[in-house]
């Protein structure tokens, strides 16, 4: 049996709530001509929001990501139909399932005890797992620092990302991430792709070493059944498209041939 420890926080609502006052007194830059001036800035408000001296070291020495914006300029939405989606992305359902049932014979009493505690079953677990890293083998290679600062520091959603730059310095104030840890485009990090204020809101501490560490399959694995039930999703209830769990799988991904695919693969990895 793991330990679980949710890493419970009043930060990220402090962050959050100081979010505005951010975003007036920092002048976001659609360049990286900007970049020094708007992190002297922001490291004054980052100081009142309470980020202590390692998150204002990382913050001092991050370099605006050009990867980050070329990667943001290029998002062109998931339009594509849900089989061309499948044959993108998973290959095939049942191939990927089969994958997914391999990884969960390995250790069916932590699925089981995850869906014990949280209500979320494996199926649902693995898909997500999958379809954000390839189940680990790809969890990017952009540092996360730098690239949550440059887009908090973008003006395309400067407002949006901003609470999450911050949370991503505390997460530095706390050990919970390296300043060089490196992670996806847009500054989402570890097995599940978590969004550093999400990370800080939802993180499970699954192995009890005191720390939620997103880059730890159990951990991982864990916050997202935490962030999945805390937002809303209904235990032993079905999540096929039309039920009350398929909308809370909008709350990870906001595509729906994503939601589909996640839900498509879930049910064959658990038949």
């Amino acid at each position: 049996m793991i330990k679980r420890r949710i890493f419970r926080t009043s930060v990220f609502a402090a962050l959050v709530a100081s979010a505005p006052a951010i975003a007036i007194a920092a002048q976001c830059g659609n360049n990286s001509g900007g970049f020094a001036a708007w992190k002297s800035q922001f490291a004054k408000e980052a100081s009142q929001a309470g980020i202590k001296n390692a998150g204002l070291k990382a913050l001092a020495n991050a370099s605006y990501s050009k990867s980050t914006i070329a990667a943001d300029r290029n998002q062109k939405g998931v339009k594509y139909s849900l089989d061309r989606f499948i044959k993108i992305r998973l290959g095939s359902v049942d191939g990927f399932a089969a994958q997914a049932r391999k990884r969960k014979a390995r250790n069916p009493g932590f699925y089981q005890s995850l869906e014990a505690k949280y209500g979320v079953p494996a199926g649902i677990l693995l898909a997500i797992h999958g379809m954000e890293t390839g189940f680990g083998r790809n969890m990017g290679n952009t540092p996360v620092v730098d690239s949550i600062l440059t887009v908090a520091y973008d003006c395309r959603r400067s407002a949006f990302f901003i609470p999450h730059a911050l949370a991503a310095l505390a997460m530095v104030d706390r050990g919970i991430l390296s300043p060089g840890q490196r992670g996806a485009a847009h500054g989402e990090l570890g097995h599940t792709q978590f969004l550093p204020g999400n990370a800080l809101k939802y993180g499970v501490d699954a192995t009890g070493d005191g720390r939620a560490d997103f880059y730890n399959q159990a951990d991982a694995l864990a916050s997202t059944a935490n962030f999945l039930r805390a937002k809303g999703w209904q235990p032993g209830q079905p999540y096929q498209r039309g039920t009350a769990n398929f909308r809370v799988l909008n709350e990870w991904n906001a595509a729906t041939v994503y939601q589909q695919a996640i839900a498509l693969s879930a049910a064959r990895i658990d038949r």
